[in-house]
Protein backbone atom coordinates (compact mmCIF):
# COMPACT_ATOMS: atom_id res chain seq x y z
CA UNK A 1 0.00 0.00 0.00
CA UNK A 2 2.91 2.14 0.87
CA UNK A 3 4.42 1.59 -2.78
CA UNK A 4 1.08 2.50 -4.56
CA UNK A 5 0.97 5.75 -2.45
CA UNK A 6 4.54 6.36 -2.98
CA UNK A 7 4.07 6.17 -6.90
CA UNK A 8 1.10 8.58 -6.85
CA UNK A 9 2.55 11.21 -4.89
CA UNK A 10 5.34 10.80 -7.48
CA UNK A 11 2.93 11.21 -10.44
CA UNK A 12 1.37 14.15 -9.11
CA UNK A 13 4.48 15.97 -8.23
CA UNK A 14 5.31 15.10 -12.02
CA UNK A 15 2.17 16.60 -13.45
CA UNK A 16 2.16 19.66 -11.21
CA UNK A 17 5.83 20.29 -11.86
CA UNK A 18 5.20 19.81 -15.90
CA UNK A 19 2.23 22.54 -15.46
CA UNK A 20 4.32 24.71 -13.66
CA UNK A 21 7.28 24.77 -16.15
CA UNK A 22 4.63 25.75 -19.16
CA UNK A 23 2.84 28.38 -16.68
CA UNK A 24 6.74 29.91 -16.00
CA UNK A 25 7.71 29.61 -19.63
CA UNK A 26 4.92 31.77 -20.74
CA UNK A 27 5.75 34.79 -18.42
CA UNK A 28 9.10 33.85 -16.33
CA UNK A 29 8.80 38.07 -14.87
CA UNK A 30 11.01 40.44 -14.63
CA UNK A 31 13.34 41.25 -12.03
CA UNK A 32 15.55 44.81 -11.54
CA UNK A 33 18.04 45.71 -8.99
CA UNK A 34 19.69 48.67 -9.10
CA UNK A 35 22.29 49.92 -6.09
CA UNK A 36 25.17 52.31 -6.36
CA UNK A 37 25.97 52.23 -10.35
CA UNK A 38 25.22 48.43 -10.32
CA UNK A 39 22.19 47.58 -12.68
CA UNK A 40 20.95 43.22 -11.92
CA UNK A 41 17.92 42.57 -14.58
CA UNK A 42 16.90 38.76 -14.16
CA UNK A 43 14.00 36.85 -14.38
CA UNK A 44 11.59 35.59 -11.22
CA UNK A 45 12.52 32.10 -10.99
CA UNK A 46 16.24 32.89 -11.23
CA UNK A 47 16.19 35.92 -8.34
CA UNK A 48 14.44 33.06 -6.70
CA UNK A 49 17.20 29.97 -7.24
CA UNK A 50 19.87 32.75 -5.90
CA UNK A 51 18.09 33.51 -2.87
CA UNK A 52 18.10 30.12 -2.10
CA UNK A 53 21.91 29.70 -2.76
CA UNK A 54 22.57 32.86 -1.03
CA UNK A 55 20.72 31.66 1.85
CA UNK A 56 21.93 28.09 2.11
CA UNK A 57 25.67 29.51 2.03
CA UNK A 58 25.09 31.70 4.97
CA UNK A 59 23.68 28.75 6.80
CA UNK A 60 26.92 26.88 6.52
CA UNK A 61 29.62 29.68 7.34
CA UNK A 62 27.53 30.56 10.18
CA UNK A 63 27.40 26.60 11.27
CA UNK A 64 31.13 26.54 10.31
CA UNK A 65 31.80 29.54 12.45
CA UNK A 66 29.59 28.14 15.12
CA UNK A 67 31.70 24.60 15.02
CA UNK A 68 34.36 25.73 17.52
CA UNK A 69 32.60 27.13 20.19
CA UNK A 70 29.93 23.95 20.16
CA UNK A 71 32.98 21.60 20.81
CA UNK A 72 33.31 21.79 24.59
CA UNK A 73 29.24 21.97 25.11
CA UNK A 74 28.90 18.59 22.67
CA UNK A 75 31.90 16.84 24.39
CA UNK A 76 30.34 17.85 27.62
CA UNK A 77 27.06 16.68 26.45
CA UNK A 78 28.80 12.90 25.46
CA UNK A 79 30.66 13.03 28.81
CA UNK A 80 27.60 13.64 31.01
CA UNK A 81 25.36 10.77 28.68
CA UNK A 82 28.45 8.26 30.04
CA UNK A 83 28.15 9.16 33.53
CA UNK A 84 25.02 8.68 33.17
CA UNK A 85 25.19 5.11 31.84
CA UNK A 86 28.23 4.08 33.88
CA UNK A 87 26.23 5.21 36.87
CA UNK A 88 23.04 3.32 36.27
CA UNK A 89 25.03 0.59 35.98
CA UNK A 90 26.91 0.88 39.41
CA UNK A 91 23.55 1.55 40.81
CA UNK A 92 22.46 -1.80 39.62
CA UNK A 93 25.77 -3.38 40.69
CA UNK A 94 25.47 -2.57 44.12
CA UNK A 95 28.44 0.01 43.66
CA UNK A 96 25.92 3.15 45.39
CA UNK A 97 28.99 5.35 46.04
CA UNK A 98 30.11 5.08 42.44
CA UNK A 99 27.27 5.92 41.40
CA UNK A 100 26.26 8.68 43.13
CA UNK A 101 29.86 10.05 42.38
CA UNK A 102 28.72 9.55 38.24
CA UNK A 103 25.34 10.34 38.62
CA UNK A 104 26.31 13.99 40.16
CA UNK A 105 28.44 14.81 37.71
CA UNK A 106 26.11 13.64 34.94
CA UNK A 107 23.27 15.90 36.75
CA UNK A 108 25.02 19.31 35.92
CA UNK A 109 23.80 18.63 32.28
CA UNK A 110 20.53 20.32 32.46
CA UNK A 111 18.54 17.67 29.93
CA UNK A 112 20.30 15.02 32.35
CA UNK A 113 19.39 17.02 35.50
CA UNK A 114 16.26 15.46 36.85
CA UNK A 115 16.96 11.87 35.99
CA UNK A 116 20.64 12.09 37.32
CA UNK A 117 19.82 13.12 40.71
CA UNK A 118 16.43 10.89 40.74
CA UNK A 119 19.05 8.45 40.42
CA UNK A 120 21.80 9.84 42.93
CA UNK A 121 19.00 9.95 45.50
CA UNK A 122 17.93 6.30 45.20
CA UNK A 123 21.63 5.33 45.63
CA UNK A 124 22.66 7.31 48.56
CA UNK A 125 19.19 5.76 50.21
CA UNK A 126 20.76 2.55 49.61
CA UNK A 127 23.75 3.42 50.68
CA UNK A 128 22.27 4.38 54.16
CA UNK A 129 22.99 7.93 53.41
CA UNK A 130 18.97 9.37 53.58
CA UNK A 131 20.09 13.18 54.42
CA UNK A 132 22.01 13.35 51.14
CA UNK A 133 19.10 11.37 49.42
CA UNK A 134 16.78 14.41 50.60
CA UNK A 135 19.27 16.58 49.52
CA UNK A 136 19.47 15.09 45.91
CA UNK A 137 15.38 15.10 45.84
CA UNK A 138 15.38 18.72 46.84
CA UNK A 139 17.16 19.91 43.62
CA UNK A 140 15.55 17.48 41.49
CA UNK A 141 11.82 18.50 42.57
CA UNK A 142 12.86 21.89 40.59
CA UNK A 143 12.57 19.92 37.30
CA UNK A 144 10.85 16.46 37.90
CA UNK A 145 8.48 17.12 41.03
CA UNK A 146 6.28 14.53 40.93
CA UNK A 147 8.51 11.72 40.42
CA UNK A 148 11.48 13.31 43.12
CA UNK A 149 7.69 13.01 45.61
CA UNK A 150 7.64 9.79 45.19
CA UNK A 151 10.97 8.81 45.76
CA UNK A 152 11.29 11.04 48.78
CA UNK A 153 8.29 9.43 50.12
CA UNK A 154 9.89 5.73 49.64
CA UNK A 155 13.13 7.20 51.05
CA UNK A 156 10.93 8.22 53.95
CA UNK A 157 8.88 4.97 54.35
CA UNK A 158 12.74 3.02 54.23
CA UNK A 159 13.49 4.99 56.98
CA UNK A 160 10.71 4.08 59.10
CA UNK A 161 8.64 7.49 58.93
CA UNK A 162 5.53 6.11 56.80
CA UNK A 163 3.69 8.62 58.57
CA UNK A 164 5.35 11.47 56.82
CA UNK A 165 5.65 9.35 53.53
CA UNK A 166 1.97 9.39 53.62
CA UNK A 167 1.48 12.99 54.78
CA UNK A 168 3.45 14.20 51.47
CA UNK A 169 1.25 11.86 49.19
CA UNK A 170 -1.84 12.77 50.50
CA UNK A 171 -2.53 15.99 49.14
CA UNK A 172 -1.84 14.63 45.36
CA UNK A 173 -3.63 11.51 46.07
CA UNK A 174 -7.15 14.19 47.02
CA UNK A 175 -6.98 15.75 43.88
CA UNK A 176 -6.05 12.35 41.88
CA UNK A 177 -3.31 13.42 40.47
CA UNK A 178 -1.04 10.85 41.97
CA UNK A 179 1.14 8.88 39.68
CA UNK A 180 1.10 4.63 39.70
CA UNK A 181 4.07 4.68 41.49
CA UNK A 182 2.55 7.24 44.24
CA UNK A 183 -0.31 5.26 44.69
CA UNK A 184 2.04 2.42 45.46
CA UNK A 185 3.95 4.09 48.29
CA UNK A 186 0.35 5.39 49.21
CA UNK A 187 -0.80 1.69 49.81
CA UNK A 188 2.46 0.83 51.34
CA UNK A 189 2.91 3.80 53.74
CA UNK A 190 -0.85 3.25 54.44
CA UNK A 191 -0.45 -0.20 55.62
CA UNK A 192 2.82 0.88 57.35
CA UNK A 193 0.52 3.55 59.69
CA UNK A 194 -2.38 1.25 60.08
CA UNK A 195 -4.71 3.11 57.70
CA UNK A 196 -6.67 0.81 55.73
CA UNK A 197 -9.17 2.86 54.82
CA UNK A 198 -6.63 4.96 52.73
CA UNK A 199 -5.03 1.81 51.16
CA UNK A 200 -8.22 0.51 50.28
CA UNK A 201 -9.01 3.62 48.95
CA UNK A 202 -5.39 4.03 46.42
CA UNK A 203 -6.13 0.22 45.18
CA UNK A 204 -8.75 1.44 42.69
CA UNK A 205 -6.45 3.72 41.04
CA UNK A 206 -3.44 1.75 41.18
CA UNK A 207 -5.45 -1.30 39.07
CA UNK A 208 -6.76 1.38 36.89
CA UNK A 209 -3.22 2.45 36.15
CA UNK A 210 -2.15 -0.91 34.93
CA UNK A 211 1.61 -0.08 36.69
CA UNK A 212 1.59 -3.29 38.42
CA UNK A 213 1.32 -7.32 36.52
CA UNK A 214 -1.69 -9.20 37.59
CA UNK A 215 0.79 -10.94 40.21
CA UNK A 216 1.84 -8.26 41.43
CA UNK A 217 -1.30 -6.21 42.49
CA UNK A 218 -2.88 -9.56 43.49
CA UNK A 219 -0.64 -9.98 46.24
CA UNK A 220 -0.45 -6.43 47.30
CA UNK A 221 -4.35 -6.23 47.45
CA UNK A 222 -4.02 -9.57 49.35
CA UNK A 223 -1.89 -8.01 51.88
CA UNK A 224 -4.15 -4.73 52.31
CA UNK A 225 -7.40 -7.02 52.94
CA UNK A 226 -5.74 -8.79 55.57
CA UNK A 227 -4.91 -5.99 57.16
CA UNK A 228 -8.38 -4.66 56.87
CA UNK A 229 -9.59 -8.25 57.95
CA UNK A 230 -7.19 -8.11 61.20
CA UNK A 231 -8.26 -4.83 61.99
CA UNK A 232 -11.65 -5.16 62.56
CA UNK A 233 -12.86 -3.63 65.92
CA UNK A 234 -15.34 -6.32 66.64
CA UNK A 235 -17.54 -9.43 64.96
CA UNK A 236 -20.25 -7.77 63.60
CA UNK A 237 -18.46 -4.96 61.59
CA UNK A 238 -15.82 -8.02 60.24
CA UNK A 239 -19.28 -9.74 59.17
CA UNK A 240 -20.73 -6.50 57.72
CA UNK A 241 -17.44 -5.31 55.70
CA UNK A 242 -17.35 -8.98 54.53
CA UNK A 243 -20.20 -8.94 52.75
CA UNK A 244 -19.84 -5.95 51.02
CA UNK A 245 -16.50 -7.24 49.17
CA UNK A 246 -16.60 -8.43 45.75
CA UNK A 247 -16.80 -12.51 45.23
CA UNK A 248 -13.14 -12.19 44.00
CA UNK A 249 -11.63 -10.91 47.09
CA UNK A 250 -13.40 -13.21 48.77
CA UNK A 251 -11.87 -16.14 47.17
CA UNK A 252 -8.33 -15.41 48.09
CA UNK A 253 -6.98 -18.16 50.45
CA UNK A 254 -5.02 -15.71 52.40
CA UNK A 255 -7.94 -13.43 52.81
CA UNK A 256 -10.19 -16.51 53.33
CA UNK A 257 -7.52 -17.28 56.26
CA UNK A 258 -7.38 -14.35 57.84
CA UNK A 259 -11.57 -13.80 57.85
CA UNK A 260 -11.80 -17.39 59.47
CA UNK A 261 -9.13 -16.78 62.25
CA UNK A 262 -10.40 -13.25 62.84
CA UNK A 263 -13.84 -14.41 63.03
CA UNK A 264 -13.15 -17.41 65.13
CA UNK A 265 -11.13 -15.19 67.70
CA UNK A 266 -14.45 -13.08 68.19
CA UNK A 267 -16.47 -16.50 68.53
CA UNK A 268 -17.76 -17.10 65.71
CA UNK A 269 -16.52 -20.27 64.72
CA UNK A 270 -19.38 -21.66 62.53
CA UNK A 271 -18.68 -18.75 59.67
CA UNK A 272 -15.37 -19.09 59.94
CA UNK A 273 -15.87 -23.21 58.85
CA UNK A 274 -18.47 -21.81 56.23
CA UNK A 275 -16.03 -20.05 54.57
CA UNK A 276 -12.90 -22.40 54.89
CA UNK A 277 -14.75 -25.45 53.78
CA UNK A 278 -16.87 -23.30 50.67
CA UNK A 279 -13.46 -22.24 49.37
CA UNK A 280 -12.00 -26.07 49.85
CA UNK A 281 -14.85 -27.47 48.22
CA UNK A 282 -13.90 -24.37 45.12
CA UNK A 283 -10.23 -25.11 44.96
CA UNK A 284 -7.79 -27.69 46.88
CA UNK A 285 -5.57 -24.74 49.28
CA UNK A 286 -2.66 -26.02 51.49
CA UNK A 287 -3.14 -22.91 53.47
CA UNK A 288 -6.47 -23.32 54.06
CA UNK A 289 -6.03 -27.00 55.22
CA UNK A 290 -4.04 -25.53 57.95
CA UNK A 291 -6.70 -22.90 59.13
CA UNK A 292 -9.38 -25.73 58.85
CA UNK A 293 -7.64 -27.72 61.79
CA UNK A 294 -6.00 -24.66 63.92
CA UNK A 295 -9.64 -23.13 64.89
CA UNK A 296 -10.85 -23.16 67.44
CA UNK A 297 -14.12 -25.24 68.69
CA UNK A 298 -15.97 -28.34 70.18
CA UNK A 299 -16.61 -29.81 66.95
CA UNK A 300 -12.92 -30.85 66.49
CA UNK A 301 -13.68 -35.05 66.21
CA UNK A 302 -16.24 -33.93 63.07
CA UNK A 303 -13.75 -31.84 61.85
CA UNK A 304 -11.21 -34.52 61.99
CA UNK A 305 -13.75 -37.21 60.02
CA UNK A 306 -14.01 -34.73 57.42
CA UNK A 307 -11.00 -34.14 56.85
CA UNK A 308 -10.06 -37.94 56.51
CA UNK A 309 -12.50 -38.01 53.81
CA UNK A 310 -10.21 -35.92 51.95
CA UNK A 311 -7.43 -38.50 51.84
CA UNK A 312 -8.67 -40.66 49.22
CA UNK A 313 -7.97 -37.49 46.91
CA UNK A 314 -4.90 -35.69 48.69
CA UNK A 315 -3.09 -38.46 50.32
CA UNK A 316 0.40 -37.02 49.65
CA UNK A 317 -0.52 -34.13 50.91
CA UNK A 318 2.04 -33.31 53.33
CA UNK A 319 -0.48 -30.60 55.01
CA UNK A 320 -3.66 -32.18 55.56
CA UNK A 321 -1.55 -35.19 57.18
CA UNK A 322 -0.45 -32.54 59.60
CA UNK A 323 -3.68 -30.56 59.92
CA UNK A 324 -5.04 -34.39 60.60
CA UNK A 325 -2.10 -35.28 63.27
CA UNK A 326 -2.56 -31.83 65.13
CA UNK A 327 -6.82 -32.73 65.69
CA UNK A 328 -5.30 -35.94 66.88
CA UNK A 329 -3.32 -34.37 69.12
CA UNK A 330 -6.26 -32.51 70.60
CA UNK A 331 -8.39 -35.37 70.78
CA UNK A 332 -5.42 -37.44 72.34
CA UNK A 333 -5.36 -39.73 69.49
CA UNK A 334 -1.92 -40.57 69.63
CA UNK A 335 -1.66 -43.77 67.31
CA UNK A 336 -3.29 -41.66 64.42
CA UNK A 337 -1.74 -38.37 65.73
CA UNK A 338 1.46 -40.51 65.11
CA UNK A 339 1.04 -41.81 61.94
CA UNK A 340 -0.36 -38.90 59.92
CA UNK A 341 2.41 -36.56 61.66
CA UNK A 342 4.98 -39.03 60.41
CA UNK A 343 3.97 -39.59 56.70
CA UNK A 344 3.66 -35.49 56.78
CA UNK A 345 7.14 -35.29 58.35
CA UNK A 346 8.48 -37.79 55.24
CA UNK A 347 6.69 -35.81 52.62
CA UNK A 348 7.79 -32.62 53.42
CA UNK A 349 9.73 -32.05 56.66
CA UNK A 350 9.15 -28.74 58.62
CA UNK A 351 9.38 -27.22 62.19
CA UNK A 352 5.69 -27.30 62.79
CA UNK A 353 5.37 -31.61 62.41
CA UNK A 354 8.21 -31.69 64.29
CA UNK A 355 6.62 -29.88 67.23
CA UNK A 356 3.21 -31.61 66.73
CA UNK A 357 5.15 -35.12 67.06
CA UNK A 358 6.88 -33.57 70.49
CA UNK A 359 3.30 -33.03 71.27
CA UNK A 360 2.63 -36.41 70.70
CA UNK A 361 5.39 -37.84 72.36
CA UNK A 362 4.96 -36.15 75.24
CA UNK A 363 1.35 -37.24 75.42
CA UNK A 364 2.32 -40.73 75.44
CA UNK A 365 4.76 -40.41 78.11
CA UNK A 366 7.63 -40.60 75.95
CA UNK A 367 10.05 -36.99 77.40
CA UNK A 368 13.15 -38.33 75.63
CA UNK A 369 11.25 -37.86 72.46
CA UNK A 370 9.39 -35.50 72.47
CA UNK A 371 12.30 -33.38 73.48
CA UNK A 372 14.26 -34.40 70.79
CA UNK A 373 11.44 -33.68 68.56
CA UNK A 374 11.13 -30.30 69.93
CA UNK A 375 14.72 -29.60 69.39
CA UNK A 376 14.86 -30.53 66.15
CA UNK A 377 11.52 -28.06 65.50
CA UNK A 378 14.29 -25.32 66.79
CA UNK A 379 16.77 -26.76 64.60
CA UNK A 380 14.83 -26.89 61.10
CA UNK A 381 13.55 -23.31 62.13
CA UNK A 382 17.18 -22.34 62.60
CA UNK A 383 18.70 -24.29 59.54
CA UNK A 384 20.70 -26.39 61.48
CA UNK A 385 20.87 -30.47 61.32
CA UNK A 386 17.87 -32.25 62.36
CA UNK A 387 18.46 -35.35 64.85
CA UNK A 388 16.25 -38.09 63.18
CA UNK A 389 14.05 -39.73 65.77
CA UNK A 390 15.62 -43.44 67.15
CA UNK A 391 13.84 -46.13 65.05
CA UNK A 392 11.92 -49.08 67.89
CA UNK A 393 11.10 -52.43 66.42
CA UNK A 394 7.44 -52.31 65.92
CA UNK A 395 5.76 -54.37 63.64
CA UNK A 396 2.54 -51.30 63.45
CA UNK A 397 5.36 -48.85 62.55
CA UNK A 398 3.33 -46.53 59.99
CA UNK A 399 4.67 -46.50 56.32
CA UNK A 400 5.67 -43.28 55.40
CA UNK A 401 6.04 -43.75 51.36
CA UNK A 402 4.07 -41.63 49.38
CA UNK A 403 1.01 -43.24 48.32
CA UNK A 404 0.84 -44.07 44.28
CA UNK A 405 -2.10 -41.82 42.70
CA UNK A 406 -3.75 -44.10 39.60
CA UNK A 407 -3.45 -41.88 36.29
CA UNK A 408 -6.45 -41.66 34.40
CA UNK A 409 -6.99 -41.13 30.41
CA UNK A 410 -10.04 -39.17 28.93
CA UNK A 411 -12.00 -41.95 29.15
CA UNK A 412 -11.85 -42.86 32.69
CA UNK A 413 -9.39 -45.86 31.63
CA UNK A 414 -6.48 -46.44 34.29
CA UNK A 415 -2.99 -45.99 32.51
CA UNK A 416 -0.82 -48.94 32.23
CA UNK A 417 2.42 -47.97 34.34
CA UNK A 418 5.37 -47.38 31.73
Amino acid sequence: MRLWYGVLLAVLAAALAAFGWHWVAEDPGYVLLRLRGWRIETTVVAALVILLLAWAVLTSLWRLLRWPFGALSRRHRRLSQQRLGAGLIALIEGRHGDAERDLNRASRLDSLRGPALLASAEAASRRGEPGRALEALDQAAQSVPQAARVLRARVLRREGKPAEALALLLPESDKGTLTPGGWRELVQAALATGDTRRAREALAPLQKSGALGHRAYAVLEAQVLVATLNAAPDGATLNAMWSQWPKPQRRVPAVIDAYARRAAGFGLTLPAMDEVESALRREWSPLLIETYGSLSGDDVEARLRRAEGWLDAHPNDANLLLTLGRMCVRLKVWGKAHQYLQRSLALAPGAAAWEALGDTFAGQGDPAQAQRCYRNALAFTRGDVVTPLAQTANPLQPDTHPVAIEERDAHGLPRLPG
